[in-house]
């Protein structure tokens, strides 16, 4: 059998490995979990990490030779440190450096929206709906807001490493402060949270997203109408800056908030109303994969090596 792929996925309460069949078949030849356990610090992580690849040569017998690893942030090409990451103690630490030498493996390293943007195109909903598709933009709107975007079937990452990071591009300068420094980020207006955080400013009640949608489709709350519209009114100019600038073939719309249907038909619409174009043409999908967009696309990463980690 030609090399199999072997990816890792790094969350934040659990670390997910999978080893996949080279193509055109993809097939799981093995799938693993261990906690991540980040309470017990940086060192503990690379460790529960170094578990799961052992436990994943024990099960399929087989060894790698590169390791494709998503990341809750991205690696700095200058610094070679990660950031960005949620999971803090990882922040400022050569994690890349650190882990190749423990594992004695070469691993390449993107952020968790780069690993569903490529999981989707080529494993995903890209091949059903769209597999001529040259411009992919694979989005995250859940807890955060992030996106990747792939050309051609590889990842984008750009000279700071930090492309398709819309989640961090201003939309309201009057708007919430956000943990990155600025003020008005899309995902102080869009993420799952900031959606909850403008519902408790209107009506005074704190509840989570699922119950602003059934009260927004039931038609009775007005806070919840407000909501929504507001949603949908920022995804659109939000959104529109990335289709003037990439035009791309296809939108994916992964986390939380992305399984909310008003999105996919007023929020497209949204969409066009800032789009520069006489007849815009919006396609805005549904992720296929679920949960297993971030690890496969990782195990996806090993097929390319980009340029500053070579």
């Amino acid at each position: 059998m030609t090399q199999a792929l072997w990816g890792i996925d790094l969350g934040g309460t659990k670390i997910e490995g999978v080893v996949l069949e080279p193509a055109p078949s993809y097939r799981v030849l093995s799938r693993l979990r261990v906690p991540t356990e980040a309470s017990q610090g940086y060192a503990h992580i690379l460790q529960q990490i170094q578990k799961l690849v052992q436990l994943l040569i024990s099960e399929t017998g087989l060894q790698p030779t590169v390791l494709g690893l998503g990341t809750p942030g991205s690696l700095d090409p200058a610094t070679q440190t990660l950031k960005n990451s949620n999971t803090t103690c990882l922040n400022g630490k050569p994690f890349k450096n650190d882990l190749e030498a423990l594992l004695s493996l070469p691993l390449v390293i993107t952020n968790d929206a780069n690993c569903f943007a490529l999981a989707e195109t080529h494993l995903g909903i890209i091949p059903d709906k769209m597999p001529q598709a040259e411009v992919v933009l694979g989005l995250i709107l859940g807890t955060g807001v992030g996106g990747g975007i792939v050309v051609n079937g590889k990842v984008i990452y750009g000279r700071q490493g930090i492309a398709g990071e819309w989640g961090h591009n201003i939309l309201d300068e009057a708007g919430e402060q956000c943990y990155c420094g600025k003020t008005g980020c899309v995902e102080t207006i869009l993420s799952g949270p900031a959606l909850q955080r403008y519902y408790t400013s209107l009506s005074g009640e704190e509840v989570k997203l699922p119950v602003i949608m059934e009260r927004y489709q039931a038609g009775n709350d007005p806070y919840a109408t407000k909501t929504v519209a507001r949603m949908v009114h920022y995804f659109g100019k939000g959104l529109a800056v990335l289709v003037n600038i990439l035009d791309p073939d296809a939108i994916i719309i992964g986390g939380g908030v992305g399984n909310i249907d008003v999105l996919y038909h007023e929020g497209a619409e949204a969409v066009k109303k800032y789009v520069f174009n006489t007849h815009p043409d919006i396609l805005l999908l549904k992720p296929k994969l679920g949960d297993s967009a971030g690890v496969f696309g990782a195990a996806m990463l090993t097929i390319q090596v980009p340029l500053f980690q070579r």
